[in-house]
């Protein structure tokens, strides 16, 4: 699909999950109450620990905010929430991370290196070019997305050498094992799910197999004042540093907030590399998290879903994480 209809795809299903979040929102938004936080997340160990270690040990009010939560299928319909003024914050995979490479949202924090995307088949799928001329649901602008794409380019394939079904994540896993489509573009847990009712299911590609560095990220929106950013910064850095600390009772945490098992929650956080603060402060002084970003920025621009790959300064306030870890 070329990249200026994937762009007006995402487009359209932006309007009408913004108005229909904007209709039923309670919160003031990125424009009311300095002390409030609206923060979206995606229901998953990347998405889920760190808020849920944030509000149990209090680190919300020792900076004197307020945060409410939201759960959303995806990062890209966080960003046009963002846009907005629905949500202050929101949480991206790597697949979602041209949106604010392209202006529309501001990466604050780095959070995890993910390696949970695959391209899957059903039984007797087991390479790329068994999925040519087959129907492939993924959810578009997303790390699914991503590795699908990633997965047709290293076969020496496009998109027009198989059926590209746009569908949100539930609707991939309801497919998939009603088995209305051969493939799909999708990541853990979601594949869990759809494990348990189709056992053979095929990993036909693996994010794993790239070699590549896949971040995850929390974001905020354009209008959101820097002085909010910093003090959400830090409440981010902390829990960060105690998921590193307490695995075992992140996931515990994160399982209570997702309503899933303990075990569902471990098996989600067994395809996530953690960082300390201290290591991704490192990092983005270095350069390598700058590194990481551009690499994703020019498979974006070779997709079409940018159009040049920016300077990763000028979408991921660096200086300010450094700053609100050194104060």
């Amino acid at each position: 699909m070329p990249g200026s209809t994937i762009r007006r795809t995402v487009t359209a299903l932006f309007s009408v999950t913004a108005l229909t979040f904007a209709m039923n929102a309670c919160s003031t938004g990125a424009s009311g109450d300095d002390n409030t936080v609206n923060f979206g997340y995606i229901g998953d160990y990347n998405g889920a620990s760190l808020l849920a270690i944030a509000q149990k040990q209090g680190l919300w009010k020792k900076q004197g905010l307020t945060a409410k939560t939201k759960v959303f299928n995806n990062g890209p319909v966080q960003i046009q929430a963002l846009g907005s003024g629905d949500l202050d914050y929101g949480y991206i995979g790597p697949g979602a991370m041209w949106l604010p490479a392209s202006g529309k949202a501001k990466v604050i924090t780095l959070n995890t290196l993910t390696y949970a995307d695959r391209v899957i088949g059903q039984p007797g799928i087991k390479t790329m070019k068994d999925l040519k001329g087959k129907r492939v649901g993924v959810p578009e602008g997303t790390s699914g997305d991503m590795i699908l794409n990633i997965a047709l380019e290293k076969a020496g394939m496009t998109t027009k050498d198989i059926q590209k079904i746009a569908m949100d994540p539930s609707t991939v896993v309801s497919s998939f094992t009603s088995g209305k489509i051969d493939g799909a573009g999708i990541f853990y847990p979601a594949i869990d799910t759809i494990k348990k009712k189709v056992p053979k299911t095929e990993e036909v590609a693996s994010t794993k197999d790239t070699k590549d560095s896949f971040p995850t990220a929390f974001v905020a929106g354009n209008r959101v004042p820097e002085g909010k950013n910093k003090k959400v910064i830090k409440v981010l850095q902390q829990a960060n540093d105690w998921r590193k600390k307490h695995p075992e009772e992140s996931i515990a945490l994160s399982a209570k907030m997702l309503h899933v098992s303990k075990a569902q929650a471990k098996a989600d956080a067994s395809h996530v590399e953690t960082l300390s603060t201290d290591d991704l402060a490192a990092k983005t002084k270095s350069g390598e998290a700058g590194r990481w970003l551009k690499k994703l920025g020019d498979f974006f621009v070779r997709n079409k879903q940018l159009d040049k790959n920016p300077d990763p300064a000028d979408y991921y306030t660096g200086d300010l994480y450094q700053k609100a870890h050194a104060g």
